[in-house]
């Protein structure tokens, strides 16, 4: 139960507050756990600080994701309960937890609470963190819901183009790059950033308010949202969510798209090196191959704002059929043409890696558009399952394929054909199972005022 000043009523906004004031507090908590994406920045030095693998160096990123869909699902419903202010602040406790003891384990030399802090209590700040403004957003945003919630989650995806100079900067300047780089300096990295991302983080959950029972944007007429099928006018609670083949079909559209991005995304850099090894020197290839890396990053950001915003045009239906029929063609395209067009390779994987992005930002308002807004911020917590399973299915396949190519001795691009192909068949069928997706069958909705009565009873809990 929240108390105090973390309680819900005690954030209802008063008349007139500006509603615009609602997508920098939520993406003050984006881009800082946004810092995910920047984990490999890490590894270098932890791995010749250390003398560690690369396996174990992956440990806390792996289960920091795992993590974040398994708090997501399990805190949905509280967090929808105890409001927005209480998620912000527990994910934030949470978050900043996972490095301050990540850097005592490094100046203890103990790499097990590295994974502990960062993977495990730092992941439980990740899923919490990245559904609490969700069903905010869309209550704040009924005629927009794909625009405001792309902009925060736009932030989660664009959150390394910060941390990762940031962390660069740290640990060159503590003395943690090289051949031989300080572990203290790791640790007095992790340290510095931890106190960086409470300030930052605390300006989200100070400035977060939820909209009063009887407020809706000026102008906003819902019965005009009426018109559309696949916009339900009901509410759907998380349990009975669960129980609907929407969700399902849903779940494996998230996971499939999920994969195909991912797959390119955490290989990113051998996969450019293995396409186009033709830089004059090592060096260059390696810059390259980062400059390519940043791409991507940058195409997953600006994904998630323009192709959600979009969708409050075109559907959230319609999209999907843009991210996974269009995503398919892109991966065949990939297939086919190899390295004979390094413009080509470009640009497919940046609208692949786009649409990765995208998926993410607009799930919450298909979700929305398909259960209503009473428990949206739970159904988007269980939903995101999906991105742990993801999170080991793509990069499980693309190395395990990949590892085999190379032991098997094929060089350059048929490193990745046999993945691609994967992909193509995954994006596939998430296509068939966004097609089947229909309205939501009465029987599973709320009675008539049940929704708005527990709201307000959890709310006085």
């Amino acid at each position: 139960m929240a108390v105090g000043f973390l309680q819900r009523e005690r954030i209802v906004a008063r008349p007139g507050w500006s509603r615009w004031l609602i997508p920098p507090a939520a993406l003050s908590i984006h881009l800082a756990i946004g810092q995910a994406y920047a984990w490999s920045v890490f590894k270098p030095p932890l791995e010749a600080g250390m003398d560690i693998s690369g396996v174990a160096s992956a440990l806390p990123f792996t289960l920091g994701i795992i993590m974040l869909g398994l708090s997501a699902a399990v805190f949905g419903t509280k967090v929808d309960a105890n409001g927005p202010r209480w998620a912000m602040f527990v994910a934030s406790c949470c978050f900043v937890s996972g490095f301050l003891i990540s850097a005592v384990g490094l100046f203890l030399d103990q790499y097990w609470l590295v994974v502990l802090g960062y993977g495990f209590v730092g992941g439980i700040g990740l899923g919490i963190g990245y559904i609490s403004p969700v069903s905010t957003l869309i209550k704040w945003f009924p005629d927009r819901p794909g625009l405001s919630t792309g902009i925060a989650i736009m932030g989660f995806g664009g959150g390394a183009l910060i941390a990762s100079p940031l962390t660069q900067q740290l640990l060159g300047a503590y003395g943690a790059t090289g051949e031989n780089p300080s572990v203290p300096g790791i640790a007095q990295t992790f340290l510095t950033m931890g106190l960086i991302y409470a300030v930052f983080m605390s300006v989200g959950w100070l400035l977060i308010r939820v909209p009063a029972d009887d407020w809706k944007p000026a102008g906003w007429d819902p019965s005009r949202v009426k018109s559309n099928a696949m916009i339900s006018q009901n509410h759907v609670s998380a349990a009975n969510a669960i129980k609907t083949p929407q969700f399902w079909l849903l779940w494996v559209v998230l996971t499939f798209n999920v994969t195909a991005g991912i797959g390119i995304l955490e290989r990113a850099a051998p996969i450019y090196r293995d396409f186009f090894p033709d830089a004059t020197t090592p060096e260059a290839l390696a810059a390259a191959a980062a400059g390519f890396v940043a791409i991507l990053s940058l195409a997953n950001a600006i994904g998630r704002i323009l192709w959600s915003s979009t969708s409050d045009f075109l559907g959230r239906k319609n999209m999907y059929r843009i991210y996974l029929g269009v995503g398919a063609l892109l991966y065949l395209a990939l297939t086919l043409t190899t390295n004979a067009n390094k413009v080509v390779f470009l640009v497919c994987a940046m609208v692949i890696l786009s649409f990765y992005g995208a998926g993410f930002a607009t799930v919450p308002a298909y979700l929305r558009d398909l259960f209503g807004t009473y428990q949206v911020g739970a159904i988007h917590g269980r939903l995101l399952t999906a991105w742990s399973t993801a999170g080991v299915l793509g990069p499980l396949i693309v190395n395990a394929i990949a590892d085999a190519q190379i032991a098997a001795g094929v060089q350059g691009p048929g490193r990745y054909t046999t993945a691609f192909m994967i992909m193509i068949g995954l994006l596939v069928i998430a296509f068939v199972c966004n097609e089947l997706i229909k309205p939501v069958n009465p029987r599973f909705h709320e009675p008539e005022g049940a929704a708005a009565a527990a709201e307000k009873k959890e709310a006085a809990a």
